[in-house]
């Protein structure tokens, strides 16, 4: 997660950017609050993570509802064993699609699956470590800009209860918002899952 951080700082600064708003989903939730731990908030105006990793998903002896290790050994299993189609099986889950009444599109599964391929396979692999494995709850501490936090209570990738340390209990800038019955990334339905 530092590598993200510190060449998200590099670009930053090589463009200048002041009052930025950085948005980050999934892992680049991850990225923005590492960036803020790191570098602070002198060029950040605010901030959105959504549906998050931090603070951290692995189960620990000071983490115990988290995720069971487990299961990022067979996403790392997944990934080396075939990861054109360890890509195309995530899309189930990480967009709600395996619930009984979600409306599934092809579209969105194969640009799924696309930008997961346009990754090396170090990368896929390596980054499965950083995500699940990196403690970000200091950086969420020095969170103090505003920051909007949005996590589905149905995220069968970053499970909503991982979202217990975030922001909000740091500093009072922080709004959070459960989306009821919604996945990691929901698509073009607002009747239902998915």
């Amino acid at each position: 997660m530092d590598t993200y951080a510190d060449d998200l700082a590099e670009l930053t600064e090589k463009l200048g950017l002041e009052n930025a708003v950085h948005v980050g989903h999934s892992t680049g939730g991850g990225e923005v609050a590492r960036y803020v731990g790191r570098h602070g908030t002198k060029r950040v105006a605010k901030a959105v993570l959504i549906a998050s990793v931090p603070p951290l998903l692995v189960k620990t002896p000071g983490n115990p509802g988290g995720v069971p290790p487990s299961v990022f050994d067979g996403i790392r299993a997944g990934v080396q064993a075939d990861r054109s189609q360890f890509f195309k099986d995530l899309t189930l889950p990480f967009y709600g699609y395996n619930r009984p009444a979600a409306k599934t599109s092809e579209g969105v599964r194969e640009s799924f699956w696309l930008q997961g391929m346009m990754a090396g396979f170090p990368a896929a692999y390596f980054c499965i470590k950083a995500f699940s494995e990196t403690d970000q709850t200091e950086d969420l501490k020095r969170m103090d800009i505003p920051t909007l936090v949005i996590q589905g209570d149905d995220d069968q990738i970053v499970p909503f209860a991982n979202c217990r340390g975030a922001p909000g209990e740091a500093h009072p800038e922080c709004e959070a918002q459960g989306i009821q019955g919604r996945s990691t990334w929901t698509v073009h339905d607002d009747e239902g899952p998915g």
